[in-house]
């Protein structure tokens, strides 16, 4: 089985075994990570599940709404992405994933 890597803002990593077909936000909230807030709950209208990606896992890029979001942050990145809009499959091998830090 895949397994993701997770860092929180504070700097915890945790390695998670999750199923395929969750997106990533929904395996970091589940996760137990209290800074994933998901306002919008996966619908790509609020930009507060934003991670960066680190690693060589493509992910693909973002669609329209997803680079209008990010578009608003001041903490994108090149490999800033929604996680709402990843769906974790078993063809991500070492993905890793770091949330953003918005508030800071």
């Amino acid at each position: 089985m895949a397994k993701i890597s997770i860092t929180g803002t504070a700097g915890e990593t945790r390695i998670i075994e999750p199923q395929s077909g969750l997106t990533v936000m929904e395996i970091i909230r589940d996760a137990g990570f209290d800074e994933m807030i998901a306002l919008c709950g996966g619908n790509c209208s609020c930009a507060t599940c934003h991670v960066y990606v680190d690693g060589e896992v493509d992910v693909g890029p973002p669609g329209d709404d997803e680079d209008d979001l990010l578009s608003s942050s001041d903490k994108r990145r090149d490999r800033s992405r929604l996680s709402c809009q990843i769906i974790f499959d078993e063809t991500m091998v070492g993905l890793s994933v770091t949330i953003a830090n918005e508030e800071s």
